[in-house]
């Protein structure tokens, strides 16, 4: 194996996909990249067995090959070699030589049988989306997800083909989001559920741009194709709960705020929340919302704000950190807030649509 390439074409994918390889690894060769070249140019693959990004890279290649090599070392001297420099590479016996300009280095390989394979071309369903569209989804409701809870299907995002429609709903049993974009989906409803890693990866790679991109759903795995870049991840195996069943409907009784007033009041408040619970108290009088957070140590704050209701007398509490991400998620100038009484979720949504929708649960304080 024989090729040479600016450090920068080669700089960038790499750093890009070296984000799937763990630290920490079972076996050697997950630790590294395995690197293909072929006369189109390279295709640099890395994995955890979970998540695997594929990036492929224009290259003059002399000689075709493949090799694995450790994956952090080989972006750590990209990153420390000076702009600009051609980066010449060699496959010498078992050791993988990379001369540029006065630098040389020796790396150690692994064969690439060792490798891991993942044909997965056994999919199901194919469908193009815009990328900024799909980022915009991520990034409304995967926050939401579950860390490492037992019920391991609420570790992920439930994403959903509808007629017409791209859907994204996360919880984790204390409040739940959930987004949905108009694209062009014909069929039957399908379902796939993303696992943590594979989404953070996803929003790694998705551009903030109208350009389309195809997403494979296949058994047991979910794959997008972009120009020069492939991200295949494992589905999460379980069924994911009636989220429908959650969301408050009909609500009819709602608070109307200032978004970002609303925001700064719970910052303000939550400085003085009990740690552990982050529980601040929203009591409503005419006109009115009143903020008030406890700790322990008997300190209080106080924060009133203007908010259009009907309601009157009403005392509920949240976890202040739940409230300000979903309002977070939330576009617009004005949010509403619909609440039935103190021992029910409030839906937050935009006052002109209900794209994104937002459930808290309440606190007891």
């Amino acid at each position: 194996m024989k090729f040479s390439m600016p450090r920068e074409a080669l700089l960038g994918p790499i750093s890009q996909v070296v984000n799937v390889v763990e630290r920490r690894q079972t076996l050697p060769v997950l630790a590294n990249f395995l690197i293909e070249a072929v006369d189109e140019g390279l295709r640099i693959t890395g994995t955890d067995m979970e998540v695997e990004l594929v990036a492929k890279v224009q290259a003059e290649v002399a000689q075709p090959g493949s090799i694995t090599v450790p994956a952090r070392k080989l972006v750590d001297i990209c990153r420390a070699l000076p702009e600009g420099v051609q980066i010449n590479v060699q496959l010498n016996k078992d050791k993988l030589v990379l001369h540029a300009g006065r630098s040389r280095f020796t790396l150690a390989t692994l064969p690439a049988s060792e490798f891991p394979s993942s044909d997965r071309s056994d999919s199901l369903q194919s469908y193009e989306i815009e990328q900024g569209r799909l980022r915009w989804l991520l990034e409304k409701t995967s926050f939401a997800m579950a860390h490492q809870d037992v019920r391991h299907y609420l570790n992920g995002l439930l994403i959903e083909f509808r007629e017409g429609a791209i859907r994204a709903v996360a919880t984790d049993g204390h409040r739940l989001a959930l987004a949905e974009v108009n694209a062009e989906i014909t069929g039957e409803v399908r379902s796939v559920i993303v696992p943590r890693k594979g989404v953070m990866e996803l929003n790694r790679v998705l551009e903030d741009s109208d350009k389309k991109l195809e997403v494979v759903v296949g058994q047991g795995f979910l794959r997008v194709e972009r120009e020069r870049l492939v991200m295949t991840t494992k589905l999460i195996d379980g069924r994911f709960p009636d989220y429908e069943a959650v969301i408050p409907l009909a609500v009819d009784q709602a608070m109307v705020a200032e978004r970002n007033v609303l925001v700064d009041a719970l910052q303000r408040a939550a400085i003085l929340s009990n740690e552990k619970y982050r529980g601040v108290r929203i009591e409503l009088t005419a006109g009115t919302a009143k903020i008030v957070a406890h700790n322990p140590q008997q300190e209080e704050a106080t924060e009133e704000i203007e908010a259009e209701h009907q309601l009157d007398q009403l005392k509920v509490g949240f976890n202040v950190n739940y409230l300000l991400e979903a309002l977070h998620a939330i576009d617009g100038d004005k949010v509403r807030i619909a609440l039935k009484d103190a021992n029910s979720s409030c839906l937050v949504t935009a006052i002109d649509g209900d794209a994104v929708r937002q459930v808290v649960m309440p606190l007891k304080l």
